[in-house]
């Protein structure tokens, strides 16, 4: 058997490992599935009115798509206070004594939490029909669609990764998991048109990875790029005319930079 398919088989049985924790707490899920169903009602009812121009339900259209990079985004917290907890209870020291690749326990731990997003993400998708959100494109660009959502959620929990391990308990991860998280989601096309940002932030948001996710789901979707609001400019430029090329482009790089740099920081600790 070659390293690769070693290591994919030891991956596969952490992840079955960290799935199998879940089942056995299933409270575990409740804030991947009740953060975004609190953030759609919100922003869909209690701000839709004032930020849809007038027409709540285009709102709430466009805002389905930053909701769906927010979820994923934030997910990565979870990746985050998972190897921490790991870290703390000594399992990662467990690992170490066993014959396996140290690959497969950040792979495994990756893939468990991707399957939480899918989770959080059929709960979100069903909580946005019911609000008046459709899916206006076809079946392959719908699918399409989630795929990208997926890879960005994959290369997110890389990040998680890394910053569960350099936390070292659970009480830091905690803050370090999300603290980072909502800059980088609010200042983004998630809830708003960046165009409708101060200058400095435009340029931030119009870059920023989140604001990729959302605006390709948008248009994978078949939703619209921009809410009807009064003086507000429609959003353009290469980041936004080609927002599913460039989605993928940041969630590759992100995983070709942090995955790396994960693995690396699995040793260091591992070998303590």
């Amino acid at each position: 058997m070659t390293t690769l398919a070693q290591g994919l088989s030891h991956g596969g049985v952490i992840t079955w490992r960290n799935l199998t924790n879940v089942r056995r707490n299933p409270e575990l899920l409740l804030a991947a599935t009740l953060q975004p169903i609190m953030f759609v009602l919100l922003f869909a009812f209690v701000f839709g009115g004032s930020m849809g121009g007038g027409q709540p339900e285009v709102y709430r259209e466009f805002l389905m798509g930053g909701i769906f990079a927010q979820t994923v985004a934030f997910n990565s917290a979870y990746t985050t206070i998972g190897m921490a907890n790991d870290l703390q209870k000594g399992i990662i020291d467990r690992f170490r004594s066993l014959p396996m690749s140290r690959a497969a326990v950040l792979f495994g731990r990756t893939a468990a939490d991707l399957a939480v997003t899918g989770v959080g993400l059929v709960v979100m998708s069903l909580c946005g029909l019911l609000v008046g959100w459709r899916i206006e494109s076809s079946f392959g660009e719908a699918v399409l669609g989630f795929a990208v959502l997926f890879l960005f959620g994959f290369a997110m929990s890389w990040i998680g990764a890394l910053i569960g391990m350099a936390a070292g308990s659970v009480e830091v991860a905690q803050s370090a998991g999300f603290i980072w998280m909502f800059p980088v989601t609010f200042i983004s096309s998630a809830f708003v048109p960046q165009t409708s940002l101060p200058q400095p932030l435009k340029a931030f948001a119009d870059w920023n990875p989140v604001t990729a996710i959302a605006n390709a789901s948008r248009e994978l979707f078949g939703n619209p790029m921009s809410p009807p609001i009064p003086n507000i400019p429609e959003p353009h430029g290469w980041p936004v005319e080609n927002a599913a090329l460039y989605s993928i482009i940041c969630s590759v790089t992100i995983i070709a930079v942090f995955a790396p740099l994960a693995v690396a920081k699995y040793r260091k600790v591992a070998s303590k």
